[in-house]
């Protein structure tokens, strides 16, 4: 009797890699949802078999993984057909899966040591199947303490880390708040990932479970000006702040004050507000339909604004990028298993987004105080590596919307952190040592507040750790729950 592919010891020979396949351009644009078809089951069992069960599997230490994901074991589950199980290998090392597996750019594959021969196993994939298999069959369910620690913890923040870091300290028994100073919770998932990216019912039904294990949530509640920091230090044990880094990097050029030119984030929030059934205030909106868009920024934030620039209707979207194009393949300077340097292209450039590197943008004019064009210049690295403007390489193009996607500086200051008096470090975020506590006693910082600007996984791997760190910290002290 032949032996089954799925048995085959060799199946990383035999089986290739397949990928969830994308809806056509011009269906997908037509709409707001996500738009991968997913593999039927045997193809995912097939990703499975593909897995070399490596001696040493650099795909989910801290190269490959930051929440140390046990990889080859629910790859092997899958294959095997055992999902239930695949689903609690899954989240005992990563709470939320169903995120990771749709927005993390996935460096456990690029630590495969499948890749050095051939393409890698597709992890995220497989991982996003079993996050989303667990919810249809009902196996991810509400665990809540089984007994009261009488401790409480007020957690500041409720993106990746803060809801990491909050189910696991309502996990440990303790009573957890957390304070979100927008009108929804979710952070940088509700209004910085677009819908097509990450449906805010996946977000919604995960937020469900939290709430059922006996986390509180409290919006519209700006800690440091609508709630006071010193309410907080009087109430709770231990505060957590987990508030991100959302000050955006700014581009300073004559001409940034015209209309027309806004943050990537202003522009993401406002689509994800229309889709979540909001009214935008004509005076406020900023909407790409029938413009001509440049995005200053070649990063992901970037590729978002343009995938929902080209949903709204723009008439041409560019996206310019400071650095040199990367070279199609891995860059020596990144060897396996590290993250490649290479190039990476989205599903807006697919989409109709044109891309131009070694751009530098000096200068913005137009009329009746709105952008009209933007002026740059082309740039090439000189024997530093710096990036210098190249003589005689001025030009001008027309524009009526620039969205500058440029990353960002690090945490606001106002409010929290200056009341808090913490620390921060030269990057602008909070100083924390080895076990994130900052400068003051019973504050406790994770995520980008901290870490800066990071993956998403970054940002679950540091709200399980702080979490760990705050229940040691609170079991040192007596009970003060109210």
């Amino acid at each position: 009797m032949a032996e089954s592919k799925l048995d085959d010891a060799r199946a990383f020979v035999t089986l290739r890699r397949a990928a969830p396949q994308r809806e056509p351009v011009d269906e997908r644009l037509r709409h707001w949802k996500e738009f991968y078809q997913p593999l039927p089951e045997t193809a995912l069992r097939e990703q499975g078999a593909r897995c070399m069960d490596c001696g040493v599997p650099f795909c989910h230490g801290d190269t490959g993984c930051p929440v140390h994901n046990v990889i080859p074991e629910w790859n092997e589950l899958v294959q095997i057909g055992n999902w239930h199980e695949a689903v609690d290998s899954l989240h005992a090392t990563n709470n939320f899966p169903e995120f990771t597996g749709r927005l993390c750019p996935a460096p456990c594959e690029s630590a495969c040591v499948l890749g050095i021969i051939d393409q890698p196993v597709a992890i995220r994939n497989i991982e996003q199947a079993i996050a989303d298999r667990g919810f249809e069959e009902g196996w991810i369910a509400a665990r809540p303490p089984t007994f009261e620690s009488g401790h409480r913890v007020a957690v500041i923040g409720s993106g990746p880390a803060g809801l990491a870091a909050a189910q696991q300290l309502r996990r440990m028994g303790h009573a957890v708040d957390v304070f979100e100073k927008s009108d929804r919770i979710g952070g940088l998932l509700r209004y910085g990932i677009p819908e097509f990216k990450l449906e805010k019912r996946v977000l919604d039904r995960r937020i469900e479970q939290l709430r059922a294990e006996g986390v509180r949530f409290h919006t519209n509640a700006n800690v440091g000006e609508s709630v006071k920091v010193d309410e907080l230090r009087r109430i709770y044990g231990a505060i957590c702040v987990a508030i991100g880094a959302g000050v955006p990097r700014d581009l300073k050029a004559p001409g940034r004050i015209l209309l027309g030119i806004d943050t990537a984030m202003n522009f993401l929030e406002q689509q994800n507000r229309r889709d979540a059934g909001d009214t935008i205030d004509p005076r406020e909106e900023i909407n790409a339909r029938g413009r001509n868009v440049v995005i200053i920024g070649g990063g992901d934030t970037g590729s978002d604004c343009a995938g929902t620039c080209l949903r709204q209707g723009a008439a041409s979207v560019r996206q310019f990028e400071l650095l040199p194009e990367p070279p199609h393949d891995r860059s020596p300077s990144t060897p396996w298993p590290m993250w490649p340097m290479q190039l990476r292209s989205s599903h807006a450039h697919e989409e109709g987004t044109e891309r131009e590197w070694c751009v530098s943008t000096t200068a913005f004019s137009g009329t009746a105080a709105r952008v009209e064009r933007l002026h740059a210049v082309r740039v090439a690295p000189d024997e530093t590596g710096r990036m210098t403007p190249v003589a005689g390489s001025e030009w001008v193009i027309e524009t009526d919307l620039v969205l500058l996607a440029m990353g960002f500086t690090g945490p606001a200051r106002e409010g929290l952190l200056s009341q808090l008096k913490l620390k921060l470090t030269d990057r602008s975020t909070v100083r924390v040592d080895g076990t994130h506590s900052t400068s003051v006693p019973g504050v406790f910082a994770a995520g980008d507040a901290s870490r800066g600007a990071s993956l998403i996984v970054w940002a679950i791997r540091e709200g399980r750790d702080v979490a760990a760190r705050i229940d040691s910290y609170l079991r040192e002290l007596p009970a003060r729950l109210e």
